[in-house]
């Protein structure tokens, strides 16, 4: 089985994966999620997954290929020391080597695009015909542009919500700390002070993304469909009519296909 990991910058999740053949869509066995931290051992690692592998039946032993993405650099070195002290397996890194991108990225610095979102680009090719839009959820925001043959063709970064609400927090000494989620009834005018925020985080948000995507669509100039991923895709796609498609595992999904394709062209 393979062990996909993707390191953002306020999480890293681990999943167990059946990658397939690449004819058939990669199955998600099992997935965990734990805070990033860079200067986390592999040794440390290794215990927290062993313990999680045996509440779900499985072993260390089960895990024979490792595929990994990071927006991390510093983080790198242990997941690979993880992978090669305790998996016995050399990890493939996404976007270097035998896992490299095997798409165009149209852009000015393609360098420095995010690993998930290359990666997230190239499974929402595989699985999704025409123009399409990515909308990721993490620390940042990220609305990714792919056009009908495959290529990355740029984006637009945001503030995440939750960095937001940290900013504005943090800045306002009389505001207090409110959960994300979407404001009760229908009223748009906050009667206390938690309304009001509650309205501007969520409503203000919704309408960014609304306001964002609709210029893209203007840009691009064909249909379009808009997919969203990670952990709030849910939350908002109950409060707009935005996405067209919810894919959560979006990101682990693309690490298989990357991680099947590497194997194939061996």
């Amino acid at each position: 089985m393979l062990l996909a990991i993707d390191a953002g910058n306020t999480n890293v999740v681990f999943a167990l994966v059946d990658p397939g053949t690449g004819d058939e869509r990669p199955k998600i066995l099992t997935r965990w999620r734990i805070a990033t931290e860079a200067r986390r051992t592999a040794d440390e690692y290794a215990v927290w997954l062993n313990q999680l592998l045996m509440l779900e039946g499985y072993q260390m032993a089960d895990v024979s290929a490792v595929i990994i993405a990071t927006v991390v650099p510093r983080a790198l070195h242990n997941l690979q020391m993880l992978a090669t002290k305790y998996f016995k397996v050399t990890p493939l890194i996404a976007g270097q080597g035998a896992a490299g991108w095997g798409i165009e990225l149209d852009v000015v610095e393609p360098e420095s695009v995010g690993a998930d979102r290359v990666v997230n680009a190239i499974a929402a090719h595989a699985l999704h015909e025409g123009d399409l839009i990515v909308i990721d959820f993490g620390t940042a925001t990220t609305f990714d542009v792919v056009d009908y043959r495959g290529s990355y063709k740029g984006g637009i970064i945001a503030p995440g919500i939750n960095l937001s609400l940290d900013a504005l927090v943090s800045a306002a000494a009389k505001l207090p700390r409110i959960a994300i989620e979407a404001p009760p009834g229908d009223s748009v005018i906050g009667r206390t002070t938690a309304e009001q925020m509650h309205i501007g985080v969520f409503w203000g948000y919704v309408a960014m993304m609304e306001g964002l995507v609709r210029r893209m669509r203007e840009q691009i100039g064909r249909p379009v469909k808009v997919i969203s991923t990670g952990g709030l895709a849910v939350l908002f796609d109950q409060h707009t009519e935005l996405f067209d498609i919810i894919a959560p595992e979006l990101t682990i999904e693309g690490l298989a296909m990357i991680y099947v394709r590497s194997v194939q062209n061996k």
